[in-house]
């Protein structure tokens, strides 16, 4: 993995009336985990879309470690891993095997995938449900397969929208922690919240009010300047 940031540059999107985003700018740092911030239509979304290299902006431009976050036919970069609102999850296929396909797309052996789908299933606490087909689970439990997948292919941007939006305190919580483990493994990881006890939970915040970001781009705290004990500390937001 590269030390690469995720930045966004004057990124602008047009709308059939307003604009989704305009003159939006942004980096994600390694290792931090940065909320874009807002309520339903504020452009969270469409800026995800824009990181993750499957929307092209109007305006602007978006690159991570300097190169492309997109390929030429709209497809992410490799190394990029999306959470959907819609899940995105096959559902004629097993939790288990809607993440081993993920893993086997990447080169992955097939007991390999097996087992990594697992040990992902089981670090939301789903592992109990590894079989089920997904027509069969939950809200909430389709969210966190869909987090599961996109922890087993341990990317270098992770992109999650509203991942924790239908879960209870205690799964939110596991939720964050394990994207937490993502940004001390190295990755670049931003998810979109509506939830501010879920922005509380990471280090940098965008705020997105009608596809415009309010006030400074991001606020930044150095991870040295942290303090003692942080480590043990995984839901505090620097100050």
């Amino acid at each position: 993995m590269n030390d690469g940031a995720l930045v966004a540059r004057g990124i602008g999107v047009l709308g059939a009336g307003d604009p989704l985003l305009d003159d939006v700018s942004v980096e994600a740092r390694p290792g931090r985990i940065l909320a874009v911030t807002g309520s339903s239509g504020s452009g969270k979304t469409t800026l995800l879309s824009v990181l993750g290299g499957i929307l092209r902006p109007d305006a602007g431009e978006a690159t991570y470690d300097g190169r492309p976050v997109g390929t030429r036919s709209g497809e992410p970069r490799p190394g990029t891993a999306m959470v959907l609102q819609t899940y995105g999850l096959v559902p004629s296929l097993t939790a288990e095997e809607n993440i081993a396909v993920a893993l086997r797309t990447g080169g992955t052996r097939a007991a390999e995938a097996v087992r990594v789908a697992a040990s992902a299933l089981d670090r939301v606490g789903v592992g109990d449900l590894s079989e089920r087909l997904v027509t069969e689970l939950s809200g909430g439990q389709l969210q966190r397969v869909a987090v599961a997948r996109a922890l087993a292919v341990e990317p270098d941007v992770l992109l999650a929208d509203e991942p924790t939006s239908e879960l209870d305190e205690k799964n939110r919580d596991l939720v964050v922690a394990e994207l937490r483990v993502e940004a001390q493994r190295g990755a670049v990881v931003v998810l979109a919240t509506h939830d501010p006890e879920v922005a509380d939970l990471c280090d940098d915040e965008l705020h997105l009010v009608d596809g415009r970001a309010t006030g400074e781009p991001v606020r930044m705290v150095p991870t040295s300047e942290d303090g003692p004990g942080h480590e043990h500390d995984m839901f505090r937001r620097p100050q």
